[in-house]
């Protein structure tokens, strides 16, 4: 537990005073109706979008899970989210034009534009509530766990008086103040946190018992978790925390603010540009700086705690007071975090809140516009007024907070939440990629997709079905237990059974009907092979759905994806060689990532959109 000195009120409650501003000068044009209180009218700048995307995801449980993460597989464990830029490049160079051009108010009223008749109704209302409600109290209530944490180890706080304060002073000014309130006091938030964590990460390695980044570097308890590449020695270890991401998960599974094709928050953030340029620099902002450079302080923290607190025993001796479920490797983040001096502590006691506030307020806001536009004015009230539609906005957004506060204080670690909604997107995420690009694909694709995913994690994750497939640990006695497969297969299989039951749904089930299909194609233009056939069946009834000539864009988008991820990857591996003091790699891959940058300019100037 830590003192705070009135410096370090000041800087936190001055936080709190201008996030108040915020929220009552937003509140008199949020509430003047939906497409405001969820889009701010669709005209914000592609750097302000960027840096609420990147403030969003901050958050206070991802330095937390980036912690417990490296504590036990070290800094390569990362590859486990650090594969999703992938799909997060994808989305920049191909789908976020595809997005602005959609038009929608929310990516699940896709769903309609895409599909049509009862199953892509029904789609659009499930997945309102699946998405909007259920995944995302699971993603709040992972954050707001962290919270509880932070609290508990830095100020003795219980978990309830954490949910209390944090979860009403966030509900209160996102009830109000609607997309445009979280979006301008993201950019606020994001150079607080973004000061915090830098400064906690500097503090932390010149600690006295740390002694600087040589002794860091060389501690017995850290030099086998600097690699940022796993041991290819080590089958397992390569499997786990490289292949599988970078060759089946990146593209097979659904996670919030990496959904393959775009989605969730990041959607509604390219869907609030102000064209089609803007949509795709928001994203690419957000990508470099969510990837390239963010990890490196909460890693440096992470390693400096394997020194003070090398393990569990160390952090539970240091902090009587935490209850047991909830005492984790991830608490070392926090635990470090008592050793600022104050003035220091101040500052990143107020980015922790910035980072809890813009990722809690974002979720409430992007979860109650799926709950008004895609379930209420969908299912409830179709002639609701927009008075009547913000209403409903600000009383799910409260709604949701006290929910996702509650399944918080059950919760023990932020990667349980982490494997789970990996775990359920599991093999969907293909479907979000080809939709766009093949005709075929229709609403029973989608649901079949989503239900099987769900049932077979759940069969593999919470039966006996499971422990007899797969590789486990016995939870009362510790010992090993020998499967039919290796435990690292779990997430593939998902992926192929969920595939193959989507792909023979397709082809058993009727296509969509043409008017739907030759209506999207007017508005969207995707052009490629996929729509051949759909192209051939509007030639033979004479209607015109080609608006746009010209070559198809997507290979040069997936070009420029391939040198985003060349350029992005190198600026992450280059930052920590230079870290690290390990110059001779630091070089070499500093000018391979200038050189892919340089090429990438180049191809992005031949697919960018020209606005009239």
């Amino acid at each position: 537990m830590v003192f705070l000195s009135t410096l370090d009120y000041i800087f936190i409650f001055g936080l709190f005073a201008i996030i108040l501003i915020v929220g009552i000068y937003s509140s008199k044009k949020a509430g003047k109706n939906a497409d405001e209180y969820f889009l701010s009218g669709r005209n914000m700048p592609w750097w302000l979008l960027g840096l609420s995307m990147v403030a969003t995801t901050f958050s206070t449980d991802t330095p937390n899970l980036v912690t417990d993460i490296v504590r036990k597989n070290g800094v390569s464990g990362n590859w486990v989210w650090w594969a999703f830029l992938i799909t997060g490049l994808l989305t920049v160079f191909v789908y976020a034009k595809l997005w602005r051009k959609s038009g929608v108010a929310t990516d699940i009223e896709f769903y309609e534009l895409r599909y049509g008749g009862k199953p892509a109704q029904f789609l659009r209302g499930f997945r309102a509530v699946y998405l909007g409600v259920i995944f995302n109290i699971l993603a709040m209530a992972g954050v707001t766990l962290a919270a509880i944490k932070i609290g508990q180890v830095m100020l003795g706080v219980s978990p309830l008086m954490v949910v209390a304060i944090a979860g009403t002073i966030t509900v209160v000014f996102s009830a109000f103040g609607g997309f445009k309130g979280v979006v301008y006091t993201d950019f606020v938030l994001f150079f607080v946190a973004m000061v915090g964590a830098i400064g906690a990460a500097y503090y932390c390695v010149n600690l006295p018992e740390v002694g600087g980044m040589s002794s860091l570097m060389t501690n017995s308890n850290v030099v086998d978790k600097l690699d940022i590449l796993p041991n290819f020695s080590n089958t397992e270890a390569l499997i786990t925390l490289l292949i599988i991401p970078l060759a089946v998960q990146w593209w097979s599974s659904w996670y919030p603010g990496a959904e393959p094709g775009g989605g969730g928050y990041i959607a509604q953030r390219m869907l609030a540009a102000k064209n089609e340029n803007h949509a795709i620099g928001a994203t690419f902002f957000f990508n470099i700086m969510h990837y390239a450079l963010r990890p490196w302080p909460w890693i440096l923290v992470a390693l400096a705690s394997l020194v003070v607190f090398p393990d569990i025993a160390s952090i539970q001796e240091a902090f009587p007071n935490i209850t047991k479920d909830k005492l984790g490797h991830d608490l070392a983040y926090s635990a470090m975090l008592t050793k600022l001096p104050n003035g220091l502590l101040g500052v990143v006691m107020a980015s922790l809140a910035a980072a809890y506030i813009s990722t809690i307020s974002t979720h409430l806001n992007w979860g109650s516009s799926y709950i008004v536009n895609d379930f209420y004015k969908q299912q409830v009230n179709k002639k609701a007024s927009d008075k009547e539609l913000v209403a409903v906005g600000r009383i799910s957004t409260v709604i949701l907070m006290v929910v996702s506060a509650c399944f918080a204080l059950v919760l023990t670690n932020a990667k349980q939440i982490f494997d789970i909604i990996l775990m359920f997107g599991a093999g969907t995420g293909l479907i979000f990629i080809l939709r766009w690009f093949w005709w075929r694909i229709n609403a029973w694709s989608e649901i079949t997709a989503m239900f099987t995913s769900g049932i077979i994690s759940i069969l593999f994750n919470f039966t006996d079905i499971g422990t007899y497939f797969f590789d486990h640990t016995d939870v009362m006695t510790g010992n090993a237990i020998v499967g039919v497969l290796p435990s690292w297969s779990k997430f593939p299989v998902i992926v192929l059974i969920t595939t193959v039951f989507w792909v023979a749904v397709t082809f058993l089930t009727k296509p969509e009907k043409k008017a739907v299909l030759f209506n999207f194609y007017r508005k969207i233009q995707p052009g490629g092979p996929g729509w051949d056939t759909v192209l051939t069946k509007a030639s033979e009834d004479q209607e015109k759905i080609v608006t746009q000539t010209g070559k198809w864009s997507v290979p040069s988008g997936i070009l420029a994806m391939l040198l985003g991820c060349l350029f992005i990857y190198g600026c992450l591996f280059a930052t920590g060689y230079w870290i690290y003091g390990e110059y001779i790699m630091a070089i070499p891959v500093t000018l391979v990532a200038l050189l892919a940058g340089g090429l990438l300019v180049r191809v992005w100037s031949k697919i960018k959109v020209n606005i009239l």
